[in-house]
Order: structure tokens, then sequence, then C-alpha cells
């Protein structure tokens, strides 16, 4: 037990490390151990690292270097480096950062408590805990909610096996593999129990879930499942892949009524070519075929997609394809990376390489794009009476910050509601639209009462 110990713990990068980060603190709060969001008042340090790409990896290493100086002034006992960029390069994290107590990779977070534990209290401790990437994910522990308590992450899987040319992820995540189901209904009845309304299932990708441990696809089967726990109202999918996008997937979607109509799909590129570089497994005519069929069978679907730009070789004839490509789907939210290169992957070694501020023209001409699309959809909100999850209020203003179903925590916009009444975060209330600024909508509670859920 390290009761009276104070820990800053800081986790960078996805929501998929998120979960990660809360089943750590929950496995150290449970050895007596307290938290803090101040350095000064911090006697450990412990960061959960992302490598999904180089900006994600720089965000790091200067944390790590960062609270390194702490630790060189004897400010802190023990500084750990967890995660993503701690696994893939645990040798060089601790050659070049000698602040660094310990690396604990992505399949060792369990031990963190034992890594602490060992650090503190022997002279020469162990310093790498990496283990095997191919076990399976663990959910055992009591995670603490860090998302405001109305809303919080499922990670049914970890890993992929899909073998994207540009993606360094299986490195240092391992092969794709399954939470099994009676893990994550436990975790989920436990979050619902905790006061989650809103539960976000994350993976490298949802739709593969099970196939590993069942020889068929689950995600369905999974989804009724997590429908029948009292307390969840809302169930969002993200990383949804489009190859993998079944018909019985689409039914379950449209029929269950907590699962809402909106479904993250990253299909990263539309050029026939540069999807083939990609090691993609869908072309852009399938690409067109599955929004198609979402939307015919659920009209009200709101699609989020992820494009990466400058890919090595893609020409401007592929840049004006996808352009193309975008205005003609009118994604309703939709992101753009600037390909990024990364160690060890086949992309990393392919020509010619498009110039930085190539790279980054097309970006903006795509997010303008973009931009324009999701603007005009904005508007045509307005009159609509939405269900919205209410986030929090602004400071001296007669205004909420709030969600629908159309806006996953953190990558989309927002809704503003105007309204004297009193609001707590994580109701759910109906709204009027009002009106649209850019991203973002405007609304007034439905009703005398405000329409509470």
């Amino acid at each position: 037990m390290q009761e009276g110990q104070k820990i800053l713990f800081v986790s960078l990068g996805c929501d998929k490390n998120l979960v990660d980060t809360e089943e750590m603190l929950g496995i150290l709060a449970d050895r007596g151990y307290s938290f803090t969001d101040d350095e000064n008042e911090a006697d450990i340090a412990v960061v959960n690292t992302c490598s999904f790409i180089k900006d994600a990896q720089k965000e790091s290493i200067q944390t790590l270097l960062e609270l390194g100086e702490l630790r060189t002034q004897g400010r802190l006992k023990a500084l750990i480096a967890a995660g993503c960029l701690a696994q893939r390069y645990q040798e060089e994290v601790l050659r070049e950062m000698p602040e660094v107590d310990a690396v604990v990779g992505t399949s060792a977070q369990e031990e963190i408590a034992q890594v602490l534990e060992d650090v503190l209290e022997n002279e020469n401790p162990e310093k790498l805990r990496i283990r095997s990437l191919k076990k399976k994910p663990t959910t055992g522990a009591r995670r603490i909610l860090t998302t405001g308590g109305y809303l919080g992450y499922l990670k049914i899987a970890d890993g992929c096996n899909k073998g994207c040319s540009y993606c360094a992820i299986p490195s240092f995540r391992g092969p794709f593999r399954s939470v099994p189901q009676e893990e994550l209904l436990a975790q989920a009845r436990d979050l619902a129990a905790q006061g989650v309304k809103e539960l976000i299932l994350v993976a490298q990708e949802t739709t593969l879930y099970g196939v590993d441990l069942y020889g068929e696809k689950r995600l369905p089967d999974l989804l009724k499942k997590l429908c029948e726990i009292d307390g969840i109202e809302w169930i969002r999918i993200l990383y949804a892949y489009p190859e993998e996008i079944t018909d019985d997937l689409i039914r379950v979607i449209r029929e269950e009524p907590k699962i809402l109509h909106y479904l993250d799909m990253p299909i990263q590129h539309a050029s026939d070519s540069i999807l083939q570089k990609m090691r993609r497994r869908t072309s852009r005519r399938e690409l067109e075929e599955i929004v198609l069929k979402i939307r015919a069978q659920i009209p009200d679907m709101c699609l989020r997609t992820t494009l990466i730009t400058g890919f090595p070789g893609e020409t401007q004839n592929d840049h004006e394809e996808l352009l193309a490509f975008v205005r003609k789907m009118k994604f309703d939210r939709l992101g753009v990376f600037t390909y990024s290169r990364e160690d060890g992957t086949p992309a990393a070694k392919m020509s010619p390489r498009v110039p930085a501020l190539i790279k980054r023209k097309r970006q903006k001409e795509l997010m303008l794009a973009q931009q324009a699309i999701a603007f005009s959809q904005a508007v045509k909100m307005k009159g609509k009476v939405l269900t919205a999850i209410v986030e929090g209020k602004i400071a001296d203003e007669d205004v909420y910050t709030a969600r629908t179903y159309r806006d996953a925590p953190g990558v989309d916009g927002l809704l503003f509601i105007e309204t004297k009444k009193e609001l707590m975060s994580g109701d759910l209330i109906k709204v009027r639209i009002t009106g649209a600024q850019d991203y973002d909508l405007i609304g007034k509670p439905a009703g005398p009462s405000g329409n509470r859920l």
C-alpha cells in the first residue's frame, strides 16, 4: 500500500488510450494512491504516451522531458512512461531519458502498481515491463472515469490485422484481439452503475469484434445485449471499417432505439490507385455503395470519416478525385490528416514523397470543401427537435453546451442551449434547433418543461 503518495497521471492520444488510463487509475486507487493535476503536489508522474503520428510522438516526448526535469530536481520520486510510444521505442526511451524510471508496455498496464512499488522500494528496479502483444486485453480493473461521469468508452478489442501500409499500430498494439463478451457486459454494467448514460464503443476496428474468439463477427449481438443494460441511454459506434459493415449490423443500428444513428467510418482516400498503395480493402465504387446503402436504410444516419492527404505518390489527379468524392458523398463529419511517415511501415519506403507544403495545401482544400457541406447541413437543422445530452454551462451566461446524436465528444460540434432553466450535466433533453453557427447548432428546450427524458 502506498497511502499518501500522490500521482500526476497524464493521458495522451486517443480514447482507447484513455480507457487504459482509467483502468490504471483504478488499479492504483485500490493500492492506496491518490491523484493530483498539480505537478507541484505530485510525488510520482505516469505518462500514458501516444505514438500514432509524428505530432503525437513529439507531444509524448516533450511531456516526458518536462516531467523529467522535475525528476532530476528531486521533486518527483518516480517517472513512469507507459503506453504506445513507450512500447514502440522502449530501448530509446530508457537510453535517451535516464530520468524515466521504468517503461510499461501496452500489454503490461495491469502491472502498473507493482512497477511503482518496485521503483519506490528497490535500488535496482526492473526497468522494462514488456509483455506479449498477443495476450488478451484486460478489462478486469475497476475504472476511474475521467470523462465527466455521464459518458464512458468501452474498448471492445485491441490491436489490428489490416496491415495498412502507412500504419505502425500493430507493431506496438499487436494483432486484433477481442475482449470476451461477458467481460464487456460486466464492465458496461459497472459504467452504468457509475452514472454513464452514453456508452461509446471503440477499438482499432470495432466491426471485426468477435472474429478471433467466436469465428464470426459478433458486434450486432454485443450491441443488442448492451441495449438491455439499465441506465445506458445512448450507444455510439466509432472506428467501423467500411468493408466490414454488414447488413446485420445496419439492421441492428436501425432497430435498436438506444443505438445512435452515427457511424464513424474511416476511408482514408477515394482514388483507387492510392487505396491500393495504402493496402486498403475497398475501392471507390465499393465506398460509394456502402454509403448509399447505409443512407437508404437509415436516412438520418450521421456519417463521419477521416482522410489522409499527401500519401507517397499521390498526384494532383488523385487529389482532385478525392475532392470530387467528398463533394459527392457529402459526409456529415470529416477530418483530414496529412500523411505522416512512420518508421517500419511499408509506406515509409514509398516514393515519390509529397512535399509538406503541397500536403498542407491539399488538406486545406479538402477541409474547405467539407466546411461548405457541413455549414449547409447545419443550417438545414433549423426547426428540427433533437435529443441532446448536456455537457456543462457557460459561465455567467444562460447558455449550456450539449451534444446531439450527430456529435461525438471531442471531435465534432456542439449544441448551445439558450435557457434560464437549470440543467445538469448528463441530462437528456429535447431541444428545438433555432440556428447554426459554423459547425455548431443553437437551440432552446422544446416544450414548457424542457422535456427531460
